[in-house]
C-alpha cells in the first residue's frame, strides 16, 4: 500500500479523498493556487505545494506543475478527483512515465472512453444503442449549423472533453447553434484545455440514469447499481438519488451488465460511471462514460456500504476487489443535494464572497433512524472564488426508503445555515416538497417545466403557514418579554406583554391568542383551533428548532421591524407579529418604491466582461446579444429585453464587475 498520495484537485473532492487516505493510514499532499492558499483541503493535508495563479489553466490543469509537486514531495500515487486533469490521457501517461501510480484507469482506457466522440464510436461498434449525432470534428459555426439541420432540432452541442455541464448548450434553431457553438468552444478550452465540439440529437423528456462500475487489475468488474440524476439545471446535476425510482430489477441488471461489458472491452480498471438516457418505456441509450469518480458517488456509498475512494486506492495498489456482484445489495435510499454559490432568485447566477456564516447540519445517525452526510471544501469565514466551480457542499441523507430519505433531507436543508453569499438552499428545499418530485415522476426537463419563469421561492401549504404563524407568535412573545427586561424600563413600572396578536405572512393575517406555561405556548386561532408550540429558541439565535402541533420544524430566523424573516422549506417569508392596534395602523403606512433601472444593462453576477457586442448609438432588437460575462467557468450572454438605442457603454472587455454594476445605458 502507498505511504503518500498527492491529490491533484481542490475543494470538497480533495477533502473527501484526504478523509479516506487518513483512515487508511496514508499521508496526503495537497496542491493549491493563490486563491486557495487558505482553503480547507490545504489545511487538512499533511503537506501542501503551491502551483500558481488562480485561473485553473495556469495552475490545476498544468501537468508540469503537478509533476513538480510530486517530485518535491515524493508522492507514490496521484488521485485526480473529478474535473481538471482527471480524464486527461496525457496526465495519466506522464505519471506512468515518471513511475507514479495514477489512482484511476489506465491511459488507453481514458483515451478510449473519456473522450465522448471516441467512446460513442466504440459503444456503437460494440452494439450498444447510442443517441443519433455527428461524432466528427466540427470546424466552425457554419458547419455546426449544417450538421444540426441534418440531425434535426433540438440538438445538444457538447465539449468532447467536457463534464459538469461545461461546454454544453441545447440549441432549438440555427441562430442558437451559431451562438452556442463558439461559447461551448470557449468554455471547453478554458475548463479542459480542449476545444473540440460534437453535436447530437437532444432527446426530449429523458431520464438521466447512470451505472457505477468498479474493476480491478485481475479481471473482476462489478456494478454498484444506479443513480438517478434527472434533476438538472443548465445540464448540471442538482439533486441525485440512489437507486432510481423508475428502474425495475430487469432493467437495472441489463444496464449494469452492459456497463461492465463496455468497461471490460476497453480494459478498464478503477471506479467509473456509464451514463445512459432512459425513455418512458425504459429503453436506455449509452450517453458517455466518465473515467473518474463522480461528484455524486456518496449516494452509491450510502446504499451499498462501499467506500469507492478506498477501493480506487486499493485497485491502484494492485489489490483484488473484496466482493463479487452477488454481494452488492441495495440497502435503503440515499439523496444528494448540491449546494451551489448561486442566487436562485436571480436566475441561478453565480455569487461570490465571504461565508460569514457556514453551519452544516450535524453529520451521522439522526434520531429519526436516518443518516446525514455533508461533503464540503469550505469553512465559515472562507472565501468563495470566481475562478472555480460554484459548488460549496454536497448534502446527503439516507433513509430506509425514498420517503424517509426525502424527509431527512428536508430537515437537513432547513438546519443548514449559510450567510454572506447567494446560494441555492431555498431551491433544493422547494424541490424536496414538490409533488412531482415526491412522486418520482421526473425527467431532465423537470426544472424547465416546473419553474419556467425562474425560481421565486416556494409557496407553503395552509397547514405549514399556520404552523409558522404559531411559531412566530410564540417566539415573538419570548422576544417581547426579554425586551421589557433589558431596555426602556422605568422604576416601579413593568411593561405588560399582551396575549392577543395578529400574525401576517404570505398575504394572510392570523389573529391569535397565546397562553404560555413553563413548557411552551398554546396558540389559539380565531377559528378556535389550537397549536401547541415547544421550543428552546432564545432571541438572537439564527436557527429555531421548534415543534408545532407535534411536527418538528427547523426555521432560519432574522429580525425585521415588528417581526421576523423566516426561511424554511424553500420559502423566504416576511412575518409580522403585531398587536391588533399596530396592525390597524400599519395599513396606513406607504411602501417605498424601488428605483427604476430599466434604462441600464446591469451585470447580473460578479464576473469578467469577455465581450461587448454593440456600440454607443447602435439600435438593438429584442433578443440581440449585448455583452458576454464569464463567471465560475461559464459564459453568460446578456441579451436585450426589448428594442432600443444604446446611449453609452460603461464597461470594457476585460473589466471585472460586481453585481449590478452598469455595463451600458440606453436612450
Amino acid at each position: 500500500m502507498f505511504k503518500k498520495i498527492l491529490i491533484a484537485n481542490r475543494g470538497e473532492i480533495a477533502c473527501r479523498v484526504i478523509k479516506t487516505a487518513r483512515k487508511m493510514g496514508i499521508k496526503t499532499v495537497a496542491v493549491y493556487s493563490d486563491a486557495d492558499r487558505n482553503a480547507l483541503h490545504v489545511k487538512m493535508a499533511d503537506e501542501a505545494v503551491h502551483i500558481g495563479p488562480p485561473p485553473a489553466a495556469q495552475s490545476y490543469i498544468v501537468i508540469d506543475k503537478i509533476m513538480d509537486a510530486i517530485r518535491q514531495t515524493g508522492a507514490e500515487a496521484v488521485h485526480p478527483g473529478y474535473g481538471f486533469l482527471s480524464e486527461r490521457r496525457d496526465f495519466a501517461a506522464a505519471l506512468e512515465k515518471e513511475g507514479v501510480v495514477f489512482i484511476g484507469p489506465p491511459s488507453p482506457a481514458i483515451e478510449a472512453m473519456g473522450d465522448k466522440i471516441t467512446s460513442k464510436k466504440l459503444a456503437k461498434e460494440a452494439g450498444v444503442s447510442t443517441v443519433p449525432g455527428y461524432m466528427g470534428l466540427i470546424a466552425d459555426a457554419e458547419e455546426a449549423v449544417k450538421i444540426s439541420g441534418e440531425i434535426g432540432y433540438p440538438v445538444m452541442i457538447k465539449a468532447s472533453a467536457g463534464g459538469g455541464g461545461k461546454g454544453m448548450r441545447i440549441a432549438w434553431n440555427e441562430s442558437e447553434v451559431a451562438e452556442g457553438f463558439q461559447s461551448s468552444k470557449n468554455e471547453a478550452a478554458s475548463s479542459f484545455g480542449d476545444d473540440r465540439i460534437f453535436i447530437e440529437k437532444f432527446v426530449t423528456q429523458p431520464r438521466h440514469i447512470e451505472i457505477q462500475v468498479l474493476a480491478d487489475k485481475h479481471g473482476n468488474c462489478v456494478y454498484l447499481h444506479e443513480r438517478e440524476c434527472s434533476i438538472q439545471r443548465r445540464n448540471q446535476k442538482v439533486i441525485e438519488e440512489a437507486p432510481s425510482p423508475f428502474l425495475d430489477e430487469a432493467t437495472r441488471k441489463a444496464m449494469g451488465e452492459q456497463a461492465c461489458a463496455l468497461a471490460r472491452a476497453v480494459g478498464y480498471t478503477s471506479a467509473g460511471t456509464v451514463e445512459f438516457i432512459v425513455d418512458g418505456n425504459r429503453n436506455f441509450y449509452f450517453l458517455e462514460m466518465n473515467t473518474r469518480l463522480q461528484v455524486e458517488h456518496p449516494v452509491t456509498e450510502l446504499i451499498t456500504g462501499v467506500d469507492l475512494v478506498e477501493q480506487m486506492i486499493r485497485v491502484a495498489a494492485g489489490e483484488k476487489l473484496p466482493f463479487a456482484q452477488k454481494d452488492l445489495k441495495i440497502t435503503g435510499w440515499a439523496m444528494e443535494s448540491r449546494l451551489y454559490a448561486e442566487d436562485p432568485y436571480r436566475n441561478f447566477l453565480p455569487s461570490i464572497g465571504r461565508l460569514t456564516r457556514y453551519r452544516p447540519p450535524v453529520e451521522g445517525p439522526t434520531d429519526r433512524g436516518g443518516i446525514v452526510r455533508n461533503d464540503t471544501g469550505v469553512f465559515e469565514g472562507g472565501e468563495i472564488s470566481m475562478f472555480y466551480d460554484p459548488m460549496i457542499a454536497k448534502l446527503c441523507t439516507w433513509g430506509k426508503d425514498r420517503a424517509h430519505a426525502i424527509e431527512e433531507m428536508r430537515l437537513a436543508l432547513d438546519t443548514f445555515e449559510v450567510e454572506g453569499i447567494g446560494h441555492n438552499l431555498p431551491f433544493v428545499g422547494a424541490v424536496m416538497d414538490h409533488p412531482r418530485f415526491v412522486s418520482g415522476n421526473i425527467t431532465t426537463a423537470f426544472i424547465a417545466e416546473e419553474y419556467p419563469d425562474g425560481f421565486q421561492g416556494a409557496t407553503l401549504d395552509e397547514a405549514t403557514l399556520r404552523r409558522v404563524a404559531a411559531a412566530a407568535a410564540a417566539m415573538n412573545r419570548v422576544a417581547e418579554i426579554r425586551r421589557t427586561r433589558i431596555s426602556g424600563t422605568m422604576d416601579n413600572h413593568t411593561r405588560r406583554v399582551g396575549d392577543d396578536w395578529v400574525v401576517s405572512l404570505d398575504g394572510q393575517a392570523f389573529p391569535v391568542t397565546i397562553k404560555a406555561d413553563h413548557d411552551g405556548s398554546s396558540v389559539q386561532f380565531d377559528d378556535g383551533s389550537v397549536l401547541r408550540v415547544e421550543s428552546d429558541w432564545t432571541p438572537g439565535q439564527p436557527l429555531a428548532r421548534v415543534t408545532v402541533g407535534g411536527t418538528p420544524m427547523a426555521i432560519k430566523v432574522g429580525k425585521i421591524p415588528m417581526g421576523f424573516r423566516m426561511r424554511l422549506r424553500g420559502a423566504d417569508l416576511k412575518v409580522l407579529v403585531q398587536s391588533p392596534r399596530q396592525k390597524d395602523l400599519s395599513a396606513l403606512m406607504l411602501e417605498k418604491a424601488p428605483p427604476d433601472t430599466s434604462k441600464y444593462l446591469l451585470c447580473p453576477m460578479p464576473g469578467l466582461v469577455v465581450k461587448i457586442s454593440v456600440e454607443a448609438g447602435q439600435e438593438v432588437q429584442e433578443g440581440q446579444a449585448l455583452a458576454t460575462v464569464e463567471a465560475m467557468k461559464m459564459e453568460n450572454i446578456l441579451k436585450a429585453e426589448r428594442k432600443g438605442v444604446v446611449k453609452a457603454i460603461k464597461a470594457t472587455a476585460g473589466a471585472s464587475l460586481k453585481v449590478d454594476d452598469v455595463i451600458m445605458e440606453f436612450e
